[in-house]
């Protein structure tokens, strides 16, 4: 089955998302990294809602690679037939279950049970590197830009289950956290790009199978990709420090006002608490 723009774009938007959630949430979470342990809760509370949408969007692209009218309806073999059913929808549908299981280890990792920590980051590398497996594995049907678009594809897979697998050991660093961000965001963007070179949403044919200068037009235009990954990430981290600049310097003037005012009406406790002592003995 070859690939379509709107399943390709779906998938993109995907990993899209949350490459521009984490390009967020990652520099606030090391700008607030001294705080007190309420923000330590928060962003706890982060993991487990980033999994559960994890787990739903994972669950629904398996209900949607199976439920299509073109689908194989779970079913992987027909006897009619004698021949595997749709293999490349449940080539997606396996890839949404390893997914769906990583986000349901995100939310149990942070759930009371206290599993051992780095569970999380296993299991998305896992996620990762099944998904990069059947990639590279994939009948292309002797598509030479086809299995070249792939391919690069699967360099950005492969780097963000590497980086994942690293942060099993190295938690909470920043670099290893800002370049699987970059993974996904280059992930997404060019599930989009191949879904337009493949099957254009305006129309017509894709591009030619056979013309040698469009792998060397589409591995530049892969670097393109990731530079405006890096762009995205830069401006997301400037703009989470000057988000949390303002924040600290708009909430800083009420908390000096709250010291301010505790420490005044501790002074009159204790100034009261010293009067009543001669008051007394006064009034004998």
């Amino acid at each position: 089955m070859p690939t379509t723009f709107l399943g390709s774009a779906l998938r993109g938007t995907f990993f899209f998302i949350f490459g521009l959630w984490w390009s967020v949430r990652y520099p606030l979470k090391y700008l607030r990294r001294k705080d007190n342990a309420e923000s330590q809760h928060s962003f706890g509370r982060a993991e487990i809602f980033e999994g559960a949408v994890k787990a739903f969007f994972a669950l629904i692209g398996i209900l949607v690679e199976q439920f299509v009218p073109t689908g194989p309806h779970l079913q992987l073999y027909s006897p009619k037939t004698q021949s595997w059913t749709d293999l490349t929808h449940w080539h997606y549908s396996t890839v949404y279950l390893f997914f769906l299981l990583s986000g349901i280890m995100d939310m149990v990792s942070h759930s009371p049970l206290k599993l051992p920590p780095g569970l999380d980051r296993l299991s998305l590398s896992v996620a990762l590197f099944i998904e990069g497996l059947l990639f590279c594995f994939r009948d292309y049907s002797n598509a030479a830009l086809d299995q070249h678009l792939h391919s690069l594809l699967a360099m950005a897979i492969f780097a963000g289950a590497l980086c994942a697998l690293l942060e099993v050991f190295l938690r909470d660093h920043i670099i290893l956290e800002t370049f699987r961000t970059s993974s996904f965001l280059l992930q997404g963007s060019w599930l989009w790009q191949i879904g337009s070179v493949l099957s254009p949403p305006w129309g017509g044919p894709g591009w030619d199978q056979t013309d040698h200068s469009n792998l060397t037009f589409l591995t530049m235009c892969f670097c393109w990709h990731y530079a405006g990954a890096l762009a995205v990430l830069a401006a997301n981290s400037a703009a989470s420090r000057c988000c949390n600049e303002s924040c600290q310097l708009k909430f800083g003037d009420i908390d000096v006002e709250l010291d301010c005012g505790l420490c005044l009406r501790g002074a009159k406790r204790s100034s009261g608490g010293a009067l009543l002592p001669e008051s007394s003995s006064d009034d004998k």
